[in-house]
């Protein structure tokens, strides 16, 4: 990308960004890549660090572990196997070792499922390999702590077994020479030291001369002298020659090792990268997760539409010290190039701008943005910025003349993906002129079909925007009656600079405030005094229409709550339903049941009956048992057919009154009663029934047609 000017990072604060993501890095190698943090113009590249830097966030909030705890800084031992000749120490072995052992982890991890699940960070080691010879080739020479083996080589292992023998015979001769010594009382409290790599008996000073061997120095007070015992000099002078073997020895197979592992230089260069790429990808996952961060839609053109988006440095400062952060949301497409931001100082105008503009920067080097997902943000292949006081005392140009000199800039390198800022458009003029040429500016960026931000106080660009395809007017949210900017960026219309507000709330004197009203043009003032009541009632409406839709969401929630009752009862009613129909079905196979165990009785009975009478009797059983449905049946009808035509009532039974008889169901008028018993007229016959079988009866009025 390019930027104008060359400090267009620091204005917007990139560095800060960068910064940021470096104290994360662990490896010298990722703090290497977020110090030179490119700038990308490309989508596939920008939608792949992306995509990495999302797949870790999702791993660290998911607490998923992912192996890269290995901290490794290996450039210099990696270039030193590189180089013909060299060679490393095992504790440099073991480095190399544990980075390939961290490569491996890597490859296992990534199976055919967290491929598919994590495709940008599988992306990562797509072209490498594990190589298993590199750890075999250094676990057969060197053991964990980096020394080498006994059986590295034939001759190493001669050697230290010789080394062993004659270790073990010098202790025996020292030992017998010191005990010979000891009991002769010429050995001093410490007794033995070692001094130049050789053993030696730690002698009275003036019992020096009395041993036969070879004195390798005294203490500071001189008291005590440190002589070789003549018994163990020969053996000394073995051990010292075999021990200077075993290193030649050793120097040598370390040599030969490096020069194997030297095949695979390059690999292992690569291995390092991996592990230091991971480390960048872990940084910029979690100073993701520090800003709030998201991924949001990458659109490969001049284009942006930020939904809550925060200023990521304002966003920790805040949260810090407790304070509120007020989102942005804004759209610049090719309908609507150029925001004019008006309103009062200390509004947010500044910050807004640099907001849009450093998202923009994080976006293109990579880095999750703190935005809505749902956001859209396009690619630019320029970026120009003119904020502040750019008065250059090298070139001898006043703040007017350099701003100028930038317009210029601008004018004449922008084009239709270039984004842009300049913050207070026209200032350092005289208003009138200077308003003239911030319109020639303006008219001119909008031909060349470029996007941008552009902050101002002048009121002939206010009046401008709303007329002009392509430049829209924007205000800084501003609360009149408590003197508060309230922060927050209102898409539509222009903002007033609440001047003569302002002056009477800090309390100027009314007389001067009246004055200066009187130099205004009476239109100016007029123009500012409406765009101060149309933004004052615009806030009351956005109150209104915050209530409404507060209402709107709690009716939406209370009819799914109602629906989801109604479905609730519906279901319940069903499963009721349901519940009543297999009570029948259990009652009927039930009965069958008990009726198929009833006839295989009968049978088993007829077979066993001898006389006539006998087989008489099973015969009623059975018919009985055959019937006895279908009577129910009969009755059921006779049932519906009464209560069709007569309508019980809760009364006491009494004379002239018809009563239904609950055993056959047949109704009859009651001609007499005989204490608890009733004479009851069926046609042309009198019954005498209980009084507690009857229930009165009237006849159902038919209903009128």
């Amino acid at each position: 990308m390019k930027l104008f000017p060359e400090s267009a990072l620091e204005q917007l604060e990139f560095n800060k960004i960068k910064e940021l993501l470096k104290e994360h890095c662990q490896t010298e190698y990722a703090k290497g890549k977020a110090e030179g943090l490119r700038i990308h113009t490309r989508k596939e590249f920008i939608e792949a660090e992306l995509s990495q830097s999302h797949e870790y966030k999702l791993l660290l909030t998911s607490g998923i572990y992912f192996p890269n705890d290995y901290v490794l800084s290996l450039l210099k031992e990696l270039r030193l196997l590189s180089i013909a000749g060299a060679t490393l120490t095992g504790e440099q072995f073991l480095e190399l070792r544990k980075l390939a052992v961290s490569v491996q982890s890597l490859f296992r991890w990534f199976d055919k499922e967290r491929k598919l699940a994590y495709p940008a960070l599988a992306k990562v080691i797509e072209h490498s390999y594990y190589e298993k010879a590199i750890v075999q080739l250094i676990d057969n020479v060197l053991d964990e702590s980096g020394l080498v083996k006994d059986n590295a080589s034939d001759e190493l292992l001669r050697i230290r077994q010789s080394l062993s023998r004659k270790r073990n015979e010098l202790r025996r001769a020292f030992d017998r020479a010191l005990q010979k010594l000891s009991k002769a009382g010429l050995v001093a409290d410490i007794e033995e030291a070692f001094l130049n790599g050789r053993r030696v008996v730690a002698l009275f000073a003036e019992h020096k001369r009395q041993v036969r061997g070879i004195l390798h120095g005294e203490s500071d007070t001189r008291k005590t002298s440190f002589i070789e015992p003549e018994e163990t000099i020969e053996l000394n002078n073995e051990v010292f020659g075999l021990e200077h073997e075993e290193g030649r020895e050793v120097y040598r197979i370390l040599r030969e090792l490096t020069s194997r592992l030297s095949a695979y230089s390059a690999l292992l260069m690569d291995y390092h990268a991996i592990l230091g790429e991971y480390d960048f990808i872990r940084a910029k996952a979690k100073l993701a997760i520090d800003l709030n961060a998201s991924y949001p839609q990458i659109v490969d053109k001049a284009h942006t539409r930020l939904i809550n988006a925060y200023h990521p440095l304002l966003y920790l400062y805040n949260r810090k010290n407790q304070k509120p952060v007020f989102p942005v949301d804004l759209r610049l497409d090719e309908k609507m190039r150029i925001l004019l931001i008006s309103g009062p100082n200390a509004g947010g105008k500044t910050v807004t701008l640099k907001t849009v503009g450093l998202l923009q920067l994080m976006i293109q080097s990579g880095l999750l943005a703190p935005v809505h997902p749902d956001s859209e943000m396009g690619i630019f292949k320029q970026l120009m910025i003119h904020i502040g006081d750019t008065q250059s005392l090298e070139f001898e140009l006043s703040t007017y003349s350099s701003h100028l000199k930038n317009m210029k800039h601008f004018m004449e390198n922008a084009n239709g993906k270039t984004l842009f800022f300049i913050d207070e458009l026209g200032s350092g003029s005289d208003p009138n002129l200077g308003g003239a040429f911030a319109e020639v500016i303006l008219e001119e960026l909008v031909r060349k079909h470029s996007l941008g931000i552009v902050t101002t106080h002048y009121l002939n660009l206010k009046i401008m925007a709303n007329k002009t395809p392509g430049i829209f007017n924007g205000a800084m949210a501003f609360d009149e009656k408590n003197l508060m900017p309230m922060y927050k960026l209102v898409v539509g219309k222009p903002g007033s600079s609440y001047t003569f507000s302002i002056a009477e709330r800090i309390g100027l004197d009314h007389r001067l405030i009246k004055r200066a009203r009187q130099l205004v043009d009476e239109g100016h003032f007029r123009l500012d005094k409406l765009l101060n009541s149309a933004e004052q009632d615009m806030q009351v409406v956005e109150k209104e229409k915050n209530k409404l839709h507060q209402l709107v969401k709690e009716n939406e929630r209370l009819k799914k709550e109602m629906e989801a009752l109604i479905h609730k009862e519906k279901h319940h009613q069903q499963l009721e339903l349901l519940k009543q129909q297999n009570k029948i079905t259990e009652e009927k196979l039930l009965y069958l049941k008990d009726m198929e165990r009833k006839l295989k009785q009968l049978v088993v009975d007829w077979k066993k009956a001898e006389n006539a009478t006998d087989k008489k009797e099973l015969i009623r059983q059975m018919q009985v048992l055959l019937f006895k449905q279908n009577q129910q049946q009969r009755n059921e009808k006779v049932k519906k057919k009464i209560s069709s035509k007569y309508e019980e009532i809760n009364e006491e039974i009494r004379v002239g009154q018809k009563a239904l008889m609950k055993k056959n169901h047949q109704v009859g008028e009651v001609k007499e009663i005989k204490g608890k018993k009733a004479v009851i007229q069926l046609g042309l016959m009198p019954i005498t029934v209980d009084i507690s079988d009857l229930s009165p009866v009237v006849e159902k009025t038919p209903p009128v047609s």
